[in-house]
């Protein structure tokens, strides 16, 4: 089978990582893969923001908690989040961001790693705590969180695949 169609079939979120640190190298593989991802017209308006620093980790992962209203660490203890924003002033942003995280956990995936796709970036960014991230890391505009990418080594067998929905494709 196709390599791509079986990264395609084989992905899985990952939630529970082993503390180990990715290499950088696998990590620009990664976010580069999702800079590849297709946008509207081909605008690229999103931005990747790779974190590695424990104390930001810690700090995105209790702003996470609060909005979720948990106690745990929605990042599964992942040593990697890669941050997507993107440009509201792009009518197809939130689409466009979305695929860039779609790239992102495939690329992780095809380099033996896992990931997850984490909510709430958008409530995290439009708070003064993030909007003061955003402006220490530099980045300036319109910007709204799309997601994160948590990044990192499988502690553990990712779990089979459920069976799809039998009606879901429909050929006219």
């Amino acid at each position: 089978m196709n390599a791509i169609l079986e990264a395609l079939k084989t992905r899985r979120s990952c939630r529970k990582f082993k503390p180990d640190m990715v290499p950088e190298e696998l990590l620009r593989q990664i976010a580069e893969a999702g800079t590849y991802a297709a946008s509207g017209m081909g605008k690229q308006p999103c931005r990747i923001v790779v974190v590695r620093d424990r104390h930001t980790l810690d700090r995105l992962s209790a702003m996470n908690a609060r909005i979720m209203g948990v106690p745990s660490d929605p990042f599964y203890g992942a040593p990697v989040c890669m941050v997507v924003l993107a440009d509201t002033t792009r009518p197809t942003y939130v689409y466009d961001g979305s695929l860039v995280i779609g790239n992102l956990m495939l690329a992780a995936h095809a380099l033996g790693l896992g990931s997850c796709w984490i909510h709430r970036a958008r409530e995290e960014f439009s708070s003064p705590e993030g909007q003061s991230m955003l402006k220490d890391w530099g980045i300036e505009g319109n910007y709204e969180g799309i997601g994160h990418c948590v990044v990192g080594y499988a502690d553990g067998k990712a779990p089979e695949a459920a069976p799809r929905k039998t009606d879901f494709v429909k050929f006219v």
